[in-house]
């Protein structure tokens, strides 16, 4: 006899709902044994079970499995029970389907929490490092994360971005592949020793020269990376072409590595195809061996998807329906750039991704399972709607949202403003003839000056409406259709970064997905408030001091004297002047505080870690900070200025960050 149970509750990432009961097909009340029910984003949750024709009644119970407080893994759950009364089946009325109520869980541990750390791959330094951090890193990595209590770990995008072979390559959010991860991170002694003792000693001298540089010098690692790939791939290619693993992943993975390696040849003009296969085998074995040895020592790897693909390339290229190719993205004006931000990515063309519910996304999300256990979506607006600019645009101001609903003539007639200041007060729709887009900045716009007071009124209501209140239901609609299917295809933790000009929707849509937030003290998402409260953070929510994006902690301590003046009077707690320079003692208030937020997790920048040591930390704060939004051209080249091997003999640093975790 075939039973479905069901029942109704809402669980947070890492717990799992199951069954137990009084046969051995429910475990014999054993939870190691109990079967796992399925949910929904709903949070309804069931599951199909076989019993036994001469099974009579059914004796069973619901219990929670939860990550354990050293992990989130279910190795060693907590477990918590049903408080109600043992719950009854009786198979003698043919029951086919039950559903169980008030279905409730005791309390008494506390929500899981985690701190962690965030450092691009490229920064890594260590001694088998090839001037550039790579794969094998992760390893020193973790065992620090590990040493000092931490249980995250959040990279930068690991795709491949190579297509000019110069520094602009160095920027990660401009991937050529979904799928293809980069082979400059690939760690060279893992991919094989040469036989030729003098190309051996070549390298070893370049490595070395290499790594005492005090950042990336992209172009040469590049250049003397492939030169080493080619030499490699030459002596060992053939073997491991022919060799049942590499057949396994070039099986699983040809329907994308086929069309890069590809394009890869062609840009290269390279005739050895086989090469880039190659690499991306040896790709795949080294970062699944990092994903392993994480799990294995219950650090969550969290990884970071970009908004947009590269307009040059494979997927614009060979699935081009896909997107918008006469648009690009960007963001409107913010506190990184008074004339907004133009990224240069197509925008997505969602009817056609909606077509085939979501593939193209699908199996982004579940290759990029292969190696983490959580992931960032980059800009989680863009599925609300995203800056829309036309492709030959230089100037961010030139864009608009999309999708949403221009305004007709009529109601801007209506509302007061003059017919004829239209073409400089608004963008005409580029489907819609006679619909407009209100311009998102006024500043030095002559039309705008010259209106009467109350066509200004006018006008500026219109404004307001348009970009804060007219699209909050028809982008929530938008994003719940978008991001649904995308969240349950895989089981990794998935954390937005909502930052920017915020819908009043995006708050509901998270909740409701279980999203977690992006949440940073120097930039609060309420209007006219100066610091955010770090005390009333929401549990589903990423606490940090900074992105990449901005200046640590040392670097905006110096940035506004006045500004960190009130933070340290007011949000510190401290008398008196504040310090030119923000202080050891002060960085570990201010990281004591992040950890002490509600937050899931506290992802602290590792130079903000290192904020906290007088000795160890950088004595020049400028070079700490990895990239400026403003300049579309920045060299991403930061890198540790301290080596991983020094990094875990730091025993005093090892303390201290213990200390601030657990306190």
């Amino acid at each position: 006899m075939k039973i479905c149970i069901t029942t109704h509750y809402h669980a947070v990432w890492g717990q799992r709902l199951a069954i137990t009961g009084s046969v051995p097909e429910l475990g014999n009340w054993n939870p190691a044994h109990a079967p796992e029910m399925q949910t929904k984003s709903d949070g309804i949750w069931s599951v199909e079970l076989f019993f036994p024709d001469h099974y009579q009644v059914l004796e069973y119970k619901f219990c929670l499995l939860s990550p354990g407080m050293s992990g989130q893994f279910l190795e060693n759950p907590i477990i918590r029970w049903d408080k109600s009364d043992n719950r009854y089946v009786d198979l003698r009325q043919g029951n086919k389907a039950v559903f169980a109520p008030n279905i409730a869980f005791q309390d008494s541990e506390p929500l899981w929490k985690a701190a962690g750390v965030a450092i691009p791959i490229f920064s890594l330094r260590s001694a088998t490092g090839f001037g550039i951090g790579d794969f094998g890193d992760l390893l020193l990595l973790i065992d620090w994360a590990k040493a000092t209590g931490m249980k995250i770990i959040q990279t930068l995008p690991v795709n491949d971005t190579t297509q000019t072979h110069t520094y602009l390559d160095s920027y990660p959010y401009n991937a050529i592949s979904i799928y293809a991860l980069h082979p400059l991170y690939l760690n060279l002694d893992a991919l094989g020793t040469l036989k030729d003792a003098k190309r051996r000693n070549f390298y070893k001298q370049k490595q070395k020269e290499l790594n005492t540089l005090p950042s990336v010098d992209y172009e040469k690692v590049d250049r003397i990376k492939w030169q080493f790939f080619r030499e490699i791939f030459k002596q060992e290619g053939e073997t491991v072409i022919h060799s049942l693993p590499y057949s396994e992943f070039f099986e699983a993975n040809k329907d994308w590595l086929l069309p890069y390696a590809g394009f890869s040849a062609k840009r290269d003009q390279e005739v050895h195809v086989d090469l880039y296969c190659f690499l991306q085998f040896h790709t795949h074995l080294q970062m699944t061996k990092a994903r392993n040895y994480a799990r294995q020592n219950d650090i969550i790897l969290k990884g970071d998807i970009p908004i947009g693909i590269s307009r040059d390339g494979v997927e614009a290229q060979t699935e081009p329906h896909y997107f918008n190719m006469h648009f690009q993205a960007g963001a409107p004006p913010d506190a990184f750039s008074t004339d907004g931000q133009i990224w240069g990515f197509p925008t997505y063309n969602w009817p056609a991704m909606e077509a085939d519910n979501y593939q193209w996304w699908k199996k982004r999300f579940r290759k990029m399972a292969d190696y983490f256990d959580a992931y960032r979506i980059d800009h989680i607006l863009g599925f609300f709607r995203i800056w829309q600019i036309p492709a030959n645009a230089n100037s961010g101001l030139d864009g608009y949202f999309s999708p949403a609903l221009p305004l007709s003539l009529t109601e801007i007639e209506t509302a007061g403003v003059p017919v004829p200041a239209v073409p400089a007060l608004f963008i005409e729709d580029e489907k819609q003839t006679e619909q407009y887009h209100p311009r998102i900045s006024m500043a030095g716009n002559a039309v705008y000056q010259s209106l009467h007071p109350d066509e200004k009124q006018a006008f500026d209501r219109l404004h307001n409406d348009y970009f804060y209140h007219r699209h909050n239901e028809f982008w929530k609609a938008e994003a719940i259709k978008h991001l649904t299917p995308l969240v349950n295809t895989t089981e990794m933790l998935v954390c937005g970064e909502d930052l920017g000009m915020i819908p009043q929707s995006v708050p509901d849509v998270m909740n409701q997905l279980q999203i977690l937030s992006l949440d940073i003290e120097r930039m609060p998402k309420v209007l006219g408030v100066e610091f955010t409260d770090l005390q009333h953070l929401p549990y589903l929510s990423v606490c940090t001091t900074s992105t990449h994006d901005m200046s640590t902690i040392r670097g905006w301590w110096q940035e506004n004297p006045s500004q960190t003046q009130r933070y340290y009077n007011e949000v510190l707690k401290q008398d008196g002047i504040a310090p030119e320079e923000c202080t050891p003692e002060i960085a570990q208030i201010i990281l004591r505080n992040h950890l002490k937020s509600p937050s899931m997790l506290t992802i602290i920048p590792w130079q903000d870690w290192l904020a906290i040591d007088g000795e160890l930390r950088n004595p020049d704060i400028e070079s700490e900070r990895i990239n400026i939004p403003a300049n579309a051209r920045h060299y991403w080249r930061y890198r540790m200025h301290l080596s991983l091997e020094q990094l875990l003999k730091a025993e005093k640093l090892t303390t201290q960050i213990q200390n601030l975790i657990t306190e």
